[in-house]
């Protein structure tokens, strides 16, 4: 059986590393990892980049020690495949700093490389990644390169190679950072990012509360503007959601009138991703024989999860048991099992779900229509009157497959741990 070929847009982070994780450990009849295309998010877009490299060199550490001691091997697709790993931008479309979320600490994994600098690349691992600069010794100096190809391309353009290369309908990306690499792709060419096969996009709060602002969810709120526009390709007509243009911006340009095709998003907000928890007790218990046996993989995952763990102590403190919502793995989750009939949508799915991109208090929010309305019997026209904006419209608004449940809350955490450490 063919493997689904996927794209993870990404911002390393804990759980952004743990959905690549779970991706690089499954079988090669399951998952082919083509492309990690790195953005800024958790921590500045270096940090993020150093994550992803040092996440492959802990891996080979580990493919080493289980060899050593008979252990089955495990990661079949990292085995098997050989992903490339590209570059984006340093912010946002439209701002010139960075929004970033610290949660994971200062380096996005609580300072394991600092804890673990055996682990971590040594700083020549930048040039991999820099126009002009000489190949050759590389993956002598860096055997952790039979795991993974760097790539010297922009990493919205890899996006659209990749994308035009390919049949179409074959390639899905789950997008579990801000959405600034998908809005480049798609404003570069939109009718070859038309040929995904689908977007799951992690991101977002609709009935339930933020977690940056009372009612916005950090990826959507770092570069609302490119969640809009991503959003907006689900739309039979784009410029109808898509985010205003200030005249003082140098802002992307409007999508063609008329498109091939609507885009195919699957969107998992934090609705559905923050029930599914890695409690502590369990991580511990779990970890403890991997941190005995000498794992480096068990080691450098213990670091940055201990962190995470005192993090929401200090936050909530003592009186509910710390758990690390499994945010990003997720759509991984998704992608290994999406024929399974636990997965639904919401009611009446596609829904139209629209970004807010300028509001003093509401940056950043998914905004949907709460007012029970249904469009009447016998209206022939497109529109609605009263309706203003096009909320029950035939052809204006977004078109968004909303995820509201998996296969089990609980089931979750002990499939990823099992997947990564047997």
């Amino acid at each position: 059986m063919a493997p689904r070929k996927i794209i993870i847009d990404t911002d390393p982070g804990a759980d952004d590393v743990m959905a690549i994780l779970l991706a690089l450990a499954s079988s090669p009849e399951e998952l082919e990892v083509v492309l990690i295309s790195v953005t800024y998010g958790n921590v500045a877009l270096d940090s993020c980049l150093r994550n992803v490299v040092g996440m492959f060199k802990v891996l080979y550490h580990e493919m080493e020690w289980r060899k050593s001691q008979g252990k089955p091997l495990g990661f079949e697709a990292l085995r098997t495949y050989k992903p490339i790993v590209a570059v984006g931008p340093e912010h946002a479309l439209e701002e010139e700093f960075l929004m970033a979320d610290n949660f994971h600490g200062s380096d996005g994994l609580h300072g394991v490389h600092e804890a673990h600098p055996h682990l971590s690349p040594a700083d020549t691992w930048k040039a991999l990644f820099k126009e002009g600069l000489p190949n050759g010794a590389e993956e002598q100096e860096h055997p952790y390169l039979q795991y993974f190809k760097p790539s010297k391309t922009p990493a919205h353009r890899e996006i659209l190679r990749i994308l035009r290369e390919e049949p179409a309908d074959t390639i899905s990306i789950c997008a579990v950072g801000p959405l600034t690499n998908l809005a480049l792709a798609a404003s570069e060419d939109p009718e070859t990012f038309l040929r995904v096969k689908e977007v799951a996009v992690m991101g977002g709060a609709v009935e339930c509360e933020g977690n940056v602002t009372p009612v916005a969810e950090f990826n959507t709120y770092a570069d609302a503007v490119a969640t809009a526009r991503v959003f907006a390709l689900t739309s039979p007509t784009p410029a109808s959601t898509m985010p205003p243009v200030p005249k003082e911006k140098g802002t992307l340009p409007p999508y063609p009138e008329k498109l091939s095709k609507q885009l195919d998003l699957r969107l998992f907000p934090l609705d559905i991703t923050t029930p599914h928890l890695l409690n502590m007790g369990y991580f511990l218990e779990t970890i403890e024989p991997q941190l005995s046996a000498g794992s480096p993989l068990g080691t450098w995952v213990n670091t940055f999860m201990g962190g995470i763990f005192r993090q929401i102590v200090s936050m909530i403190g003592n009186e509910v048991e710390p758990g690390l919502s499994l945010h990003d793995p997720l759509t991984i989750w998704y992608m290994l099992s999406q024929s399974d009939p636990a997965w639904k949508l919401a009611k009446g799915a596609p829904e139209d779900i629209r970004i807010e991109t300028s509001g003093q208090w509401t940056h950043g929010m998914h905004v949907s229509d709460r007012r029970g309305r249904t469009r009447p019997d016998g209206i022939t026209t497109s529109e609605v009157p009263g309706d203003h904006d096009g909320w029950l419209s035939l052809k204006r608004g977004n078109r968004i497959n909303r995820l509201v449940s998996s296969p089990g809350e609980m089931a979750f955490a002990p499939l990823l741990m099992e997947r990564l450490f047997g």
